[in-house]
């Protein structure tokens, strides 16, 4: 395919990636140097970059909701916050450091003052940044690292966690205590054997695409699979079987409330979907996972994996009007094959230029990615050839019932016109 463009300004491998919601092409991308690069997509070179770690890498970065010129980047146990107008010096305007281990995501509340940061001690700290004080700590919902921690954007009190232990946790932090453990590793949603359904990121949809998206998060989990889970089903199941349960009158029960969630841990639900190697996913643990910001936003999940490759899927397609469930043969829109592992991805809201890539390489690269016409099917794609003298990507689709193989450098491919 058409060589992606190279964003350069680290010394070493970049992490992670975000861009602005509000400011088409500006980018912000950190790496194992301790810095934050600053690109705008628009313009040849970088625009300025932040030594924020002093040689200690920056793990998370996350804009402050409604004011994207306050960022917040964690570096090893400490979150620290800073103004992009303050250029001159760059002094922090606040730090946090209430976790005890190294953090490996933040994130924000969308309305209201909150910060989450979870660690490697499997503890999420939830801190109030207006009155810049630690609010409740989240524990015993993970046995081993937690990765990965969102906010659900329409319920005020709850938080998703993720974690090297398998499972997803959601919580209510106002209590401190979890709504909901769902186990990957038990049962028969295990996955692939040579690798655990560890979970490595989570994404939720932006409020403003919730109504047309739907109450979801997204799981990348570490043996290949990219899962879409129907949060509001899930928690709606959990409180029809507690409804259920027969009175204990005034006897206490002697399991705590964790044990409780447990006991749901291996419920499934048929609203759930799961993309794995069977309909052209991921061959290796999936390390991030994005909605896409461009054109219909929330229309396209995007993940990158070990595998090294990247996977575009459209899963708009997933349920049709009449409530049918598509297959997931269906859903891979494109995909795109790399020459080393995803350590993250992000997207922008532009036409073109709009996947941001973080390999383990100190390159960050942008790729342009587009949309297969409705009544094209991706069948196998994204193995490169040599076609002409020139190395090229070899798809095979159908149209109109037609197979077709095509050779090009696009992403997606151009499709010959038939009659």
């Amino acid at each position: 395919m058409t060589e992606p463009r190279r964003l350069r300004g680290h010394t070493a491998a970049a992490i992670c990636c975000i861009a602005s919601c509000i400011r088409p092409g500006l980018v912000a991308t950190a790496a194992e140097d301790g810095r934050v690069c600053w690109y705008d997509l628009r313009c040849k070179d970088m625009l300025f970059s932040m030594d924020v770690g002093n040689g200690d890498a920056v793990s998370a970065l996350c804009f402050k909701p409604g004011n994207e010129d306050i960022i917040y980047v964690s570096v090893g146990n400490e979150v620290k916050c800073f103004d992009l107008h303050m250029t001159a010096s760059w002094n922090q305007l606040e730090s946090y450091s209430y976790n005890k281990d190294e953090i490996n995501q933040i994130a924000c509340h969308p309305k209201s003052s909150f910060l989450a940061a979870a660690d490697d001690a499997g503890d999420v700290k939830i801190i109030d940044v207006h009155q810049r004080c630690l609010y409740k700590t989240l524990r015993a919902g993970h046995k081993s690292i937690c990765s990965s921690v969102q906010f659900l954007p329409w319920r005020s009190w709850e938080v998703i966690t993720g974690g090297l232990d398998s499972k997803l946790v959601m919580w209510d932090f106002s209590k401190g205590r979890p709504n909901k453990i769902m186990d990957f590793g038990s049962g028969g949603d295990s996955g692939q054997c040579c690798n655990p359904a560890f979970v490595h990121a989570l994404v939720v949809p932006d409020l403003d695409i919730v109504d047309k998206v739907g109450k979801v998060c997204v799981v990348a989990r570490g043996d290949g699979v990219v899962n879409i889970i129907n949060i509001e089903s899930e928690l709606a199941a959990l409180k029809s079987k507690m409804s259920t349960k027969p009175k204990l009158g005034s006897k206490s029960n002697p399991k705590s409330h964790s044990s409780a969630a447990d006991s749901q841990s291996t419920d499934q639900n048929d609203r759930n979907l799961r993309l794995d190697y069977s309909v052209g996913g991921h061959v290796a643990a999936v390390s991030s996972v994005a909605f896409s910001m461009f054109g219909e936003k929330g229309k396209f999940i995007i993940s990158g994996g070990n595998d090294k490759s990247v996977k575009v899927w459209n899963w708009s397609k997933y349920r049709d009007d009449s409530g049918q469930t598509s297959s997931g043969n269906e859903l891979l829109s494109s995909s795109i094959s790399l020459s080393r592992k995803v350590n993250w991805l992000c997207t922008t809201p532009a036409d073109s230029e709009n996947l941001v890539v973080c390999d383990t390489s100190k390159v960050v690269k942008v790729y342009s990615v587009g949309e297969l016409p409705e009544d094209v099917q991706v069948i196998e794609g994204g193995k490169e050839v040599v076609m002409g003298g020139s190395v090229v990507d070899e798809w095979l689709l159908m149209k109109n019932g037609l197979m077709i193989i095509v050779g090009c450098e696009f992403m997606p491919p151009m499709i010959p016109k038939m009659d």
